[in-house]
């Protein structure tokens, strides 16, 4: 398995970041850190703007201090469940596209997670429409947790064409308190894999 915890393996997809598939939902991130945000990148290996399966969890953890990605490779529980669970699904990296409901850091430097505070969600649930603009082809979208389901109505106003399904989110400790949790995740990826299908 590789995990973004290698300065090459990290700088090898800051290249790709001006990728066509990749670059416009950049350039929309850019306009997040021109507000004064610490916001990841999208990761390039996933399929950008031709995605047709949007998966949005809460809010990035903390981390290292070096360029990050939101992606299903990054060195931490989290993802390494994500990587396990869309990979039992068959769902393939070109047709996803990973992101958060408040895409900025809110941990300070070293700080353990926190919980998100309202007008923190306020303010991150509404950079979505303008995330949902810049991909045409999306067809599913999937909600991790309490923070992402609650933008289920944005997203119905937004895009009526988008399918929502919502499961829990894939934090070990989430996916450790119950067996049904698992149960849950399977389910729901089962069912954006079947409806990418269709």
């Amino acid at each position: 398995m590789v995990w973004l915890d290698d300065p090459a393996l990290i700088a090898e997809r800051k290249a790709a970041l001006g990728a066509p598939h990749i670059a416009p939902l950049e350039i929309w991130r850019e306009g997040l850190v021109g507000a004064g945000h610490p916001v990841p990148h999208f990761d390039p290996f996933d399929g950008g703007i031709n995605a047709r399966l949007l998966l949005l969890l809460e809010t990035p953890g903390p981390g290292p201090d070096r360029t990050r990605f939101v992606s299903r490779d990054n060195p931490s529980g989290t993802a390494r469940n994500l990587r396990r669970y869309l990979e039992a699904a068959g769902i393939g990296r070109n047709d996803i596209v990973q992101w958060n409901c408040v895409p900025w850091i809110v941990h300070a430097p070293g700080a353990r997670n926190r919980a998100l505070r309202r007008a923190e969600i306020a303010e991150g649930l509404a950079t979505l429409p303008g995330l949902l603009a810049k991909l045409p082809c999306v067809r599913v979208c999937i909600l991790a947790g309490r923070v992402a389901a609650g933008a289920e109505a944005l997203i119905k106003e937004a895009r009526p064409d988008v399918s929502i399904i919502t499961m829990p989110h894939l934090s070990p400790a989430n996916v450790c308190n119950s067996p049904d949790v698992g149960q849950r995740i399977e389910s729901a990826l089962l069912a954006a894999s079947n409806a990418l299908i269709k």
